[in-house]
Order: structure tokens, then sequence, then C-alpha cells
């Protein structure tokens, strides 16, 4: 007795219902994995919580972060005054509230300069490998060859002052480093059979490195990516304590810090609570940054 053949594709309905339950057991499993670690969910916390004190900056304040009140300088944390006041007498509580919109800012807007430019010219040097290999990523260990501050010292005071010379500055030292992981995860997929029955079907090579071979480096991009925001926002708050970021009256971190240093002795709160603001947030992205490492590992995914 001769059987019916048994077909070969899947029902396109059928091929749609197995790849929504693929993703929403990824989902699930991602979600498990996010519970069980707790450092990961503090982080969570942190950088939701910055979410939060940025949007609704205007609501919590207790007063307009630029005003000047001369009468009540360097008074001391109180009811009035949560985290005290300045030099010139501003509200310190409603100046790192308002602080946190100018972090988040700048770390989105760096990582959202910096980070296409280096995934583009790693995934370049991977595929094409040869003269371009060579010449794009001996531009970027010229980079590397360099601290991160001391390059980014150096463009900000070339560029001069200001928070938007800062974020390009920031973004111009911090492009390498994608641009090296971007090319090690090129050259660990370029030569998959699934690559190779690309190029057989006549794929151009702009189209595989977009459509195959950048998906493919993007995990790794994005945990990259987190880690780096606390370098990214401890880079702004040292160019703006040194003077080459944010400029007065802004109310940025490292901008306070910097005001805070002449009364670091008796009026500590000045300098230190500002200070403790960037502790936190950058706890909090590194926490989160080994978090989604972890979450995104395959071999974490054995529950």
């Amino acid at each position: 007795m001769i059987s019916e053949p048994v077909p070969l594709t899947l029902d396109l309905a059928e091929a749609r219902r197995r790849r929504t339950e693929a993703r929403w057991r990824y989902l699930k499993d991602s979600y498990v994995l996010w519970r069980r670690n707790r450092l990961m969910v503090l982080g969570t916390s942190i950088i939701l919580g910055l979410l939060l004190v940025a949007a609704l900056a205007p609501l919590l304040a207790t007063s307009n972060p630029y005003e000047q009140t001369l009468r009540d300088r360097l008074l001391a944390p109180s009811a009035q005054h949560l985290f005290g006041t300045d030099g010139l007498g501003r509200d310190i509580f409603s100046r790192v509230l308002y602080g946190a919109r100018v972090t988040l800012t700048i770390a989105l807007l760096v990582a959202a300069i910096s980070t296409p430019p280096g995934m583009f010219m790693g995934i370049l040097a991977g595929y094409l490998g040869g003269a371009v290999d060579e010449v794009l990523m001996r531009l970027a260990d010229i980079f590397l060859a360099f601290p991160r501050l001391i390059l980014a010292i150096a463009f900000a005071a070339a560029l001069g002052p200001g928070v938007e010379n800062a974020i390009i500055a920031i973004a111009i030292a911090q492009w390498p480093s994608y641009a090296r992981l971007a090319r090690a995860e090129t050259l660990n997929v370029k030569n998959n059979d699934y690559i190779q029955a690309m190029r057989v079907l006549g794929a151009s090579k702009m189209r595989i490195m977009a459509g195959h071979i950048a998906p493919m480096t993007l995990s790794s991009i994005v945990v990259r990516m987190s880690l780096d925001m606390g370098t990214i926002i401890l880079t702004a708050a040292g160019l703006g304590f040194l003077g080459l970021g944010a400029q007065p009256p802004m109310p940025e971190w490292g901008l306070m810090v910097a005001d805070g240093r002449q009364f670091l002795v008796d009026q500590w709160w000045v300098s230190t609570l500002p200070g403790l603001a960037i502790l936190v947030v950058v706890m909090g992205f590194n926490l989160l940054g080994d978090g989604i490492r972890d979450v995104l590992d395959p071999r974490q995914r054995q529950l």
C-alpha cells in the first residue's frame, strides 16, 4: 500500500502561527530571565525612574531651577529645599530633576549618532575585507589609541564649549568600539551557508549586509550600547565639570558638581548630591547592560 506523499511546504497560515508562537515564547523566556536577575530588575527600575523624573520634572520640581535668590544661598537640606541651595540660591533638588533631562538627552543622542556609523563601517570592513578593511580598521585604531575622555576633551576643545559640541565630541570618540564589534560579528557569520546561498541566488552585497548580516550583529551592538550609556554619562559630566560641555545656567550634573567644588568642605551638598545622581544613574545603566547581555545569551535560555 502506497501512502500519500507528505507535503514539503507548510500552509502559509500555519507558518505565521508558528512564527508568532516562537516570538511569544522568546518574550516569555526573556521575561523569566529578567525576573530571575535581581540586579537587572534594580537597574531597570533605576532607568525607568530616570525616564519618569525627566518626563515629570516640571511637576516634581519645587521651584524654578534657574531662579537665583541670593539671600537663600548655600542653605542646608531642609523641608523647604530638599537638597539645599547652591552658591546662587538656586534649589538643587529642582536642578537635579531638570538635569535628568539633560543627561538623558545627551546619552540618547550620542548613542543615536555614534552607533549606526560605527556598525555600518564595521560590517563593511568585515564583509568586504581587503583594502576597505585595512583603511577602516586602521582609522578605528587611531581613535582607540587614545582614552575616550581625553579624545572627547580634545574634540570638545576644538569645537568649542556647549552641549551640542559635547554630544558631537563624545560621539566621535564612541564609534570605533561599535565598528570593531560589528566587524568581529560579521567575520563570524559571513561564510555561513545561508549567506553563501544568498550570494548564489544573486543578492547584492548591500542587501546581504543590510538584510542578513546586520540583524545578526544587532544583539551584540545593543548590549555594548547599553553598557556604554554609563560611560557616555560620565564623559558628559566630565566635560561639564571642565567647562567644555553644558554652560551656565543649564542644570547639568557635571556642571553642578564643578560649581560646588569651592564649597565642598563646609557645604558638601552642593557637589555631593548631583554626584550621587550621576553615581546612581551610571550604576543603573551598568546593571541593565549586564542583564541584557545575559538575556540575549542563548546559553541562558535553558530554562
